[in-house]
């Protein structure tokens, strides 16, 4: 016969994910999971910390300017060459002929393992 089990109670070293918090504070966790978070929160000083900070963010963000997009931004992406120009997708506009070199990828290779 098994037993029901109740819901999970969070360990005094675990924290709440910063994917948590962040739903906590916009209100999109379900109700049972927000309970275990509001709870976790009312004895966790750093997640409580983290949540205020959050609704910190959120607020600056709901309270700043529309970003606007300068007039001429459009038309100048509109002119970034595209990929399908039957040129190879990997070949960069701004390699030289030293970014095709054998020897500098072995050069880079090698310095990355360090």
């Amino acid at each position: 016969m098994t037993q029901g089990r109740g819901p999970r109670q969070f360990g005094s070293t675990e924290h709440l994910a910063s994917e948590a918090i962040a739903a906590y504070v916009d209100g999109e966790l379900r109700m049972s999971a927000y309970l275990r978070a509001a709870h976790h929160l009312s004895i966790c000083p750093d997640c409580a910390f983290e949540v205020d900070a959050q609704q910190q963010a959120r607020r600056a963000l709901r309270r700043s300017a529309d970003v606007a997009m300068p007039s001429g931004l459009l038309g100048l992406l509109s002119q970034i060459p595209s990929c399908n120009s039957g040129e190879p997708a990997d070949k960069s506009p701004f390699a030289g002929p030293a970014a095709d070199s054998t020897a500098t990828s072995r050069l880079w290779s090698r310095r990355w393992r360090r």
